[in-house]
């Protein structure tokens, strides 16, 4: 059975007006299509959870800093429909660009704090473009939960924090970063890699974790994050954005580790940009959830 395809407003709303008659639970899940095993996974957690699930399928213009980025951007509508059809999922909202941003319009939705450093840093008017189309979606869809990868973790807590200021009666809920078998994490941007890059690729994971492991076992974070970056050319990336430890509540900067902590990195292989994040667990915390020992610290230099 094929997924059902509305592209306008009006018939979105429509549909979910009838299930909204039937007192469905809605979800939503928002893409840019070229849809991996990441974005089929939230797709398949909405689905465990809501009883109508929609998938979005837009590439936002507003959120890419490079029209070359935009334009190499892949659109697989077709593949994606097949491979959404399968789990089950309710509907797939593909509009265009100028149902989304008619003639004259002139409205950003801007999040301060959480946006800021990080990939806010590096990709000037990034956020504002996320924000003001996830914004969008969620009054367009009515939904009543919404679903996001933890991998793009800086923008979770920018999609939570304009949710709340602006009362948008939604629940976002994060969903645990997919990766492939040796530890890269799942991104329609990976197949841009070269065969060499890709085998490459999965030492940026592995120093996370080894970094994360470090800092838990009491190393200085400063020191481990400059051994961390060192590693991290040293396996074949070409620069390094940032490499910074920030608390998972909120994305504060962090130099020590005395709560729930996120290792974020953004880094360029060859002329793709990867971006990754791994959790760092206080001690006692580790303790108190699985009752496991301490972390082993390993060497954090390439091979």
């Amino acid at each position: 059975m094929n997924v059902p395809i509305v592209r306008t407003v009006a018939d979105l709303r429509t549909i979910v007006a009838g299930w909204r008659r039937e007192g469905a639970i809605v979800a939503v899940v928002p893409t840019m299509g070229a849809l991996h095993e990441g974005h089929l996974s939230l797709v398949r957690a909405a689905l465990d959870k809501a009883d109508r699930v929609i998938v979005t399928l837009f590439v936002n213009p507003k959120q890419f800093n490079s029209a070359a980025d935009l334009a190499a951007y892949p659109r697989t509508e077709v593949e994606d429909a097949a491979k959404l059809a399968p789990l089950g999922a309710h509907l797939l909202y593909a509009p265009d660009a100028a149902e989304t941003y008619p003639e004259g319009f002139a409205t950003a939705v801007s999040v301060g704090g959480v946006s800021e450093g990080l990939c806010g840093a590096f990709r000037p008017g990034h956020f504002d473009g996320v924000a003001t189309v996830v914004a969008k979606l969620f009054l367009q869809a009515g939904a009543d939960l919404a679903f996001f990868g933890e991998k793009d973790f800086q923008q979770l807590h920018v999609v939570r924090r304009m949710a709340r200021d602006l009362d948008i009666p939604i629940t976002i809920v994060g969903c645990p970063t997919v990766r492939e078998e040796d530890g890269l994490a799942l991104s329609s941007r990976n197949v841009r890699l070269s065969p060499g890059e890709r085998q490459a690729a999965p030492r940026l994971a592995s120093i996370l974790h080894t970094a994360a492991g470090q800092i838990v076992g009491g190393v200085p974070v400063s020191q481990t994050l400059s051994e961390a970056r060192v590693a991290i050319l040293s396996a074949g990336y070409r620069e390094v954005e940032y490499l910074e430890m920030r608390a998972d509540a909120d994305l504060r900067p962090l130099n020590a580790l005395y709560c729930p902590a996120r290792l974020l990195v953004a880094a360029w292989l060859g002329n793709t940009r990867l971006i990754d994040n791994v959790e760092v667990v206080p001690r006692q915390n580790v303790a108190a959830i699985s009752g496991e020992p301490d972390l082993k610290v390993t060497s954090l230099h390439a091979s």
